[in-house]
């Protein structure tokens, strides 16, 4: 009782329970059952039916989790996805989540048979409020390079808009971070979950500067132009009056959609087209001069002008452009995957600058799942090892049951101070835990060395022999502590979690675990 009362009286014991007991708070461990919502899609039935989307700084366990649709309890995504899979056309039915009740009607795409996506991204109900990075839950990573060189103002503004974009494209739950290297070169990273990194790599790297012109004069630009785009089945999908053409091994759909332009556009259309003269094309009456589309500077359709605009100053005009496939069904999804990318362009505007892709990687959820398991059954096993080890070396239960609960407890302080920080788990993190827990380990053996030498130029003075160990443990924390400062910004911030983490825990560790750990052996020992 004796040692008891001497361990939980000791200030530096009591300020370790109590960051660990914050860290559980931070932590937040629960059994969860359902699937969150990663994002909702825009002008779906879910964003229809009041579906809010979640925000990328909401804590992982406050997210609105699925727990049944139509009376059917939702456990896991794949109980989702056959949920989803098995409903038809203009059906109705309800979503209950941990935060209400939603009611959606499924309804078909304009011209075909095939349903709209009801606008739903899910993953498994988190269980902690621990976020994992892409290398653990999959998704993609992109690295792109402003071709010219930013202000800090300019490079807010550009991923500010790349923000909206995204956003508005259907993606919430993204990072985008500026960057740099030691060479001063300028990054922007975007890590997004769960998406296709071609759709991704061809929407950022795009600068989106949109326009159309008759007769060579420019008549409205994406974004400053257009008040409205059309998003919905009954005036955006699979033109009507063009549907899909072709034969065996490809084939082409036209996809139309309606947008409003502002007054002052439509008056530059009107004085465009008044002079135009009046040609028969297969019957019908257009003007002699096509209103031609660019993206980026490059011509991506041409539409013919009804006769009757000329000289007409009409907000409400129709766009159209075209998508193939070896199938009918693939010409169709590459058709809306192209108009989606449009009205994105049309909505957001272009962007301030040029963008190239520096790197672009994919990583599959799979792996990374079966990488954590293989990382924590090793970790495990790893400081098994060296408390079995540190035993043998000192023959003393007293020192190697304290020094493998004080690793635990780095560990366990690491993974607080990341959920409460909102740092995503990843390859690099997970390096940067290895690097702090092993240092801690080195450490505690410094501690425990100086304590029991009887050797010492200090005899039996606990506290001066502690005082020069701890000495040995601030030069080394000052020493990583500078070399972890340069990987803050080397890679071009891709390593920037290893530094992060490795700094957060060797604090911890000189901080409040090692002071700790040498008050519970002086305790110990003592007895």
């Amino acid at each position: 009782m004796g040692v008891i009362k001497d361990l939980f009286t000791n200030w530096r014991v009591l300020l370790l329970i109590l960051f660990l007991a914050f860290a559980f708070v931070s932590i937040g461990p629960r059994n969860q059952e359902g699937v969150a919502i990663r994002s909702v899609l825009l002008n779906t039935s879910a964003a229809d039916a009041g579906i809010p989307n979640p925000k990328p700084t909401d804590r992982p366990t406050s997210r609105e989790v699925i727990i049944a649709m139509g009376n059917l309890p939702i456990e896991t995504v794949d109980d989702f996805d056959n949920f989803v899979s098995g409903l038809e056309g203009n059906q109705s039915f309800t979503i209950e989540t941990t935060q209400g009740f939603y009611r959606l009607e499924t309804t078909f795409i304009r011209n075909t048979t095939e349903m709209e996506d009801i606008g739903l991204r899910v993953y498994p109900a988190p269980q902690t409020n621990l976020k994992k990075g892409l290398d653990l839950q999959g998704g993609t990573r992109v690295l792109l390079q402003p071709d010219e060189e930013l202000s800090t103002e300019d490079m807010d503004t550009l991923m500010e808009n790349m923000k909206q974009r995204l956003n508005v494209y259907g993606l919430a739950d993204l990072v985008i971070r500026a960057a740099g290297d030691l060479s001063g070169n300028q990054y922007v990273l975007v890590e997004i979950a769960g998406v296709n990194e071609e759709e991704i790599k061809n929407l950022l790297a795009k600068q989106g500067k949109f326009a159309a012109s008759i007769a060579n004069e420019t008549v409205f630009k994406g974004g400053q132009d257009i008040t409205y785009v059309c998003r919905t089945a009954d005036c955006a999908g699979i033109d009507p009056t063009a549907g899909c053409q072709g034969s065996a091994g490809s084939f082409v759909c036209r996809f139309s959609f309606q947008i409003s332009l502002t007054s002052q556009a439509a008056q530059r259309q009107a004085d465009a087209t008044r002079d135009l003269e009046i040609i028969d094309v297969d019957g019908q009456s257009y003007l002699s001069e096509q209103i031609v589309l660019y993206l980026d500077d490059k011509e991506v359709d041409r539409l013919q002008v009804a006769s009757d605009l000329r000289g007409r100053a009409v907000t409400d005009i129709s766009i159209s452009g075209s998508g193939s496939g070896r199938t009918r069904e693939e010409a169709v999804f590459n058709a809306l995957a192209n108009m989606k990318s449009l009205q994105t362009v049309l909505i957001t505007g272009s962007l301030p600058v040029k963008l190239t892709v520096v790197q672009a990687t994919n990583l599959s959820p799979a792996l990374g799942e079966e990488f954590l398991k293989n990382a924590i059954f090793i970790g495990i096993l790893a400081l098994l090892t060296v408390a079995v080890c540190v035993f043998i070396r000192y023959r003393k239960l007293s020192v190697s049951i304290p020094m493998l609960i004080t690793s635990f407890s780095e560990l366990w302080l690491l993974l607080g101070f990341a959920a409460l920080v909102g740092w995503n788990l990843d390859l690099a993190s997970l390096a940067g835990i290895i690097i702090a827990v092993g240092t801690g380990v080195d450490h505690q053996i410094v501690i425990t060395d100086e304590t029991l030498r009887k050797d010492s130029q200090f005899g039996g003075n606990w506290k001066k022999k502690i005082k020069e160990a701890f000495f040995i443990i601030f030069v080394a924390y000052a020493t990583t502590m500078f070399a972890m400062g340069p990987l803050l910004f080397a890679g071009a911030g891709l390593l920037k979690g290893f530094a992060l983490t490795t700094m957060a825990g060797i604090t911890f560790g000189v901080l409040i675990t090692r002071p700790a750990y040498a008050a519970i052996i002086r305790i110990l020992i003592n007895r």
